[in-house]
């Protein structure tokens, strides 16, 4: 689908290539396919073409119709994928770490919708040929526990609880620090990074609103225990906001998360998940346990600072 794309570029973008300034903006558009745009004239430069490396002043104005190129195809593939709970309308899925959600540039198979796509056929024709079915997402390194949609129905109905916040997501993080007040709430609106696009940050570029409600649950020396609940959906919320308090999640180098002996991604889990059955309104709730990996670094950490319980 192709989509407008108007912006005036602001006294922090100057200086910036062209092709970089376009893809920190459009983060569902790989830097290739911006440059293939630019190239082929579609975006233009003050009402001109330009070359993707061209440099941009304050107040140059980008403009052109977009279309993001032919999807990658989320074939089916048979692969091992725990299933907590299904019905007619949905399925609820704990995802392992390392595991990346749908087909990108990279990491073209072997995602959780090459598997939904195998193991539930009727997701083909719901939310695109890349993501089958799929209403939200986890990172990559991120585990825990996803809703896949198997009608269109369902597919529209899930979407409508997210975006409401009708639906609940809760997540088990262990971070750097001790956040006080203990329990409180992060307001900060998320946006892309303005010096490297394959991060986020709060007050970035063309931020969105965000907004994360968390309890600390447990101190455990120089860490603390949190749990998080989501009131929005954005790229990597969770690690952003607890990064920008000054508290950033345990294993996450992206956002100067401290290692931690034995711990080799970020401590987050989706361990708690709530939403209406979309035909007949009754809540459903399921939970996940800690993984193995997290379990193990934790208990390692209880016994180093003395509170094994």
């Amino acid at each position: 689908m192709s989509e407008q794309f108007d912006i005036q570029v602001s006294e922090l973008e100057a200086g910036s290539r062209l092709d970089a300034l376009v893809a920190e903006r459009l983060d569902h558009y790989s830097r290739s396919r911006v440059r293939e745009l630019i190239e082929s004239g579609d975006l233009a430069l003050n009402g001109r073409r330009a070359k993707p490396a061209t440099r941009v002043n304050a107040g140059d104005h980008i403009a052109g119709v977009l279309s993001p190129g032919p999807p990658m195809r989320a074939e089916p593939e048979s692969m091992a994928l725990e299933v907590v709970y299904h019905d007619a309308d949905l399925a609820v899925i704990d995802k392992p770490a390392g595991m990346v959600v749908h087909p990108a540039p990279g990491h073209e198979t072997g995602t959780l919708a090459n598997a939904v796509a195998a193991l539930f056929p009727e997701t083909v024709t719901l939310g695109g040929v890349e993501r089958p079915g799929i209403v939200h997402r986890l990172d990559k390194d991120t585990s825990g526990l996803m809703v896949v949609a198997l009608s269109a129905m369902a597919h529209r109905n899930l979407q409508d609880q997210l975006a409401s916040r009708k639906a609940g997501r809760e997540y088990t993080a262990l971070v750097r620090g001790h956040p006080r007040p203990a329990e409180g709430a992060i307001d900060a609106p998320i946006g892309r990074d303005r010096t490297d696009r394959k991060r986020m940050a709060a007050h970035g570029i063309a931020p969105r609103s965000a907004r994360t409600l968390y309890s600390v649950t447990e101190d455990i020396g120089p860490y603390s225990l949190i749990q998080a609940k989501l009131q929005s959906g954005r790229t990597h919320q969770i690690r952003v906001h607890f990064a920008a308090l000054g508290h950033p999640i345990a294993g996450d180098s992206r956002y100067g998360g401290p290692a931690v002996e034995g711990l080799n991604r970020q401590f987050l889990h989706a361990h708690r998940l709530a939403l209406d059955s979309p035909s007949t309104g009754v809540q459903l709730s399921f939970e996940s346990s800690l993984p193995r990996d997290l379990d193990e670094v934790l208990s390692a950490l209880r016994r180093r600072h003395g509170n094994e319980f």
